[in-house]
């Protein structure tokens, strides 16, 4: 691959890891990789942007702070660009030259998260003030909207033959990715009697498996891979997201804030439904009452109300803590978290099964693997 700096192509080895690395902790390395790799292309695109747009995209990536001055964050873990790079070696490609893909698909995921923080309330993104805070909510709105353009620009300008079927899919999966955000916005304008489990996945896949399904597709395109090769790794993407959200949910719940960057209990401060909320609720046990009544007490007014706060349980940083955390033991002791957890596991495995579809190798298969392994374990 092309180092930003020097112009002379740097290299990875045959799992996607930097040189020297040890053979221990192979996800992180991928992911460190990927990031050294995607990160000088995501600088240019951004530099691109005019002035204030530009500020506010290098505030969100943690390379800037509010008054424009250098910053030591790190923009996340890269983990669909390194799908996209990784899924193009497994199917015999060469990773340098997706890298512009995995740009993309990292700036789209950038354009969700800006638009989500503003509909969602949130307040904390990477331990530091999200962008809406900051710079206003119609801002935060058009950065999100510019890194959108940016990531079809890139793929529009890409000279590889896959780039217009890429361009394609990424625009189709953006589609699907407001589809999910407009469902998850309904279902928390419903009480919490009215929402089932089979919604909540479905809208669970649009939101967050229908764009790691189309890194890995991206990447087995970059590769020239057949159709039924990119739907299968489309497939393992999906469901390693699903998985992904899972593990995400409960750490929504139960994570440490010191490591997720985001307050103790704030998915459950704005009564979000997430899955283990609506497994427990329906699991028919007496802590499924007591969550109903708890999650059903006053309207939600965390996507209604402007200063997203709800009467009855203070601000999405939850300023009630008790309160929150009466809700967790409702949500544990009515089987929520083991719930998901399960589940992820049995989305891995079919997750896995899909990347035999495609890459019957395994040593060929390890990285993609190890990344999805990656997703559901961690804790943060």
């Amino acid at each position: 691959m092309t180092d930003a700096t020097t112009g002379t192509a740097g290299t990875m080895d045959a799992k996607g890891r930097a040189p020297g690395s040890g053979e221990g902790h192979e996800a992180a390395e991928i992911l460190a990789a990927a990031r050294a790799h995607v990160d000088p292309e995501l600088r240019r695109a951004i530099d691109s942007l005019p002035g204030s747009l530009r500020r506010i995209a290098l505030y969100h990536f943690g390379w800037e702070h509010a008054d424009g001055t250098p910053a030591a964050g790190h923009p996340g873990k890269a983990i669909r660009p390194a799908l996209v790079l990784t899924a193009a070696r497994a199917l015999g490609g060469e990773p340098a030259m997706a890298v512009r893909a995995a740009a993309a698909v990292e700036l789209t995921h950038n354009f969700t998260l800006l638009h989500d923080d503003v509909m969602d309330r949130d307040t904390t993104r990477r331990h530091r003030p999200t962008a809406w805070t900051v710079f206003g909510e119609a801002d935060a709105i058009l950065a999100g909207d510019a890194l959108q353009a940016l990531a079809q620009r890139l793929l529009a300008e890409d000279p590889h033959p896959g780039a217009p079927a890429a361009a394609a899919r990424l625009a189709g999966c953006v589609v699907e990715l407001c589809a999910g955000q407009h469902a998850d916005c309904a279902l928390e304008r419903r009480g919490p009697d009215e929402v089932t489990l089979d919604e909540c996945l479905a809208m669970a896949e649009a939101k967050t498996g229908a764009l790691l399904g189309c890194a890995c597709a991206l990447g087995a395109v970059y590769a020239g891979a057949g159709r039924e090769e990119v739907e299968a790794l489309d497939g393992f993407g999906r469901e390693a997201g699903l998985a992904f959200q899972l593990i995400d949910d409960v750490i929504g719940i139960w994570g440490d804030p010191g490591r997720t960057g985001k307050p103790a209990g704030a998915d459950l401060a704005v009564r979000k439904k997430s899955l283990p909320v609506v497994a427990a609720l329906a699991s028919g046990t007496p802590a499924a009452a007591e969550l109903a009544e708890l999650y059903g007490t006053v309207p939600a007014q965390s996507r209604g109300d402007s200063a997203g706060r709800d009467p009855a349980w203070g601000d999405p940083a939850g300023s009630d803590p008790e309160r929150a955390a009466r809700v967790a033991r409702a949500v544990e002791s009515a089987g929520g978290r083991d719930w998901a957890q399960v589940h992820a596991a049995d989305r891995m495995s079919r997750a896995i099964g899909q990347l035999a579809r495609a890459v019957p190798d395994p040593e060929a298969a390890g990285g993609l693997l190890a990344l999805a392994e990656f997703v559901t374990r961690r804790t943060h």
